[in-house]
């Protein structure tokens, strides 16, 4: 797929089933993060690899987290939200770990990060596979940043699941340049 294509044509599916990235697309995926945009090239991003059981554990992870923000969760709530960790065979959790620099920012570290999921995305879609990109309660609570190694002022900025697509991505209005991009003149 050329570049043009991929950049006009990607979108988010939730819809995923196995087969997951194969090993070659997906070190393609994090190759194409390590070339991210990265001010003073701290490398702040990281990527952890889930699947398999690892999802279950996730999943109750995310529910516990949900629970601390709702005591009156109820088992069905509880529940679903504990099986969104299997709506896909892989999940790639991107956070970003900030480093103290006297010139770059933490939000320029998240930000670069943040350009690494992207740049995620765009490469598994450029090999055939679908994901979405979701964060939500759980990609700031602290137990569950704690288990993915992350130190409070970290950031967990993606949980990206991905597979093969179930049936196409739905189609979205996406708005026109015209709508957010203005001149400016001083």
């Amino acid at each position: 797929m050329d570049a043009t294509t991929l950049l006009r044509t990607r979108a988010s599916n939730g819809k995923l089933t196995e087969p997951a990235p194969d090993a070659d697309s997906l070190r393609f995926a994090l190759e194409a993060a390590a070339r991210s945009p990265d001010h003073g090239t701290l490398r702040p991003w990281r990527v952890h690899l889930v699947r398999g059981e690892a999802r279950d554990k996730l999943g109750a992870l995310m529910a516990e987290a949900a629970r601390k923000q709702n005591p009156n969760l109820s088992a069905e709530e509880y529940d679903k939200i504990r099986k969104k960790a299997l709506r896909a065979p892989l999940i790639l959790v991107v956070s970003a770990v900030v480093k103290e620099h006297p010139k770059i920012p933490a939000i320029e570290q998240v930000l670069a990060a943040g350009a690494a999921a992207q740049n995620i995305l765009l490469a598994l879609f450029a090999r055939g596979y679908s994901a979405m990109w979701r964060t939500g309660g759980p990609a700031y609570d602290e137990d569950v940043k704690r288990a993915f190694g992350l130190r409070a002022e970290d950031a967990l900025v993606a949980f990206i699941y991905a597979g093969t697509a179930k049936q196409p991505s739905p189609d979205m209005h996406r708005p026109s340049p015209d709508d957010f991009a203005r001149e400016w003149s001083g």
